[in-house]
């Protein structure tokens, strides 16, 4: 329970950052990507400002012996750069290019009932069930479960 709060409470923080720094207006991000017109950089000094707040707070967090709302730190088998990756980021920059939302910032701004987040939010999620896809097949044909997706029929 006490994990569900902070994760509640860690996404509310994310979605008020988001909106006093405008990243919830996708003119801002188009902009920040039109580096050959009219370029706006506020969307830097947000990613620098995430960054340095993470890159302070990081060994900190990792130093203690347990997170502070749940039992253990989560693992993760990075498994190097490969093609799904690639494709995956790649569809995720064209994607963010041509509509100006990433996912936090566009579920940040459902709450306005902007017709175009209407249609982009269940895209996006349509396109987060279908890449699960190629992995669940690959995991049955290996005959190992794959984290955070429905078991097969």
């Amino acid at each position: 329970m006490r994990s569900n709060i902070s994760a509640f409470l860690s996404g509310l923080l994310f979605a008020i950052g988001l909106g006093i720094s405008g990243m919830t207006d996708p003119a801002n991000v188009l902009g920040f990507l039109d580096i050959a017109g009219a370029w706006d950089y506020r969307l830097a000094f947000v990613m620098g400002g995430a960054i340095a707040v993470h890159a302070a707070l990081r060994p900190l967090i990792l130093g203690r012996e347990r997170p502070l709302f749940t039992a253990k730190f989560p693992t993760f088998s990075a498994s190097g750069v490969d093609r799904g990756l690639l494709v995956g980021a790649g569809l995720f920059g064209v994607g963010w290019g041509l509509g100006g939302y990433c996912p936090g910032p566009a579920l940040t701004s459902l709450a306005t009932g902007a017709m175009p987040l209407l249609v982009f939010v269940p895209a996006m999620f349509a396109g987060m069930a279908l890449a699960q896809v190629p992995r669940a097949r690959r995991s049955a044909s290996a005959g190992t479960p794959v984290p955070g997706a429905s078991p097969a029929p």
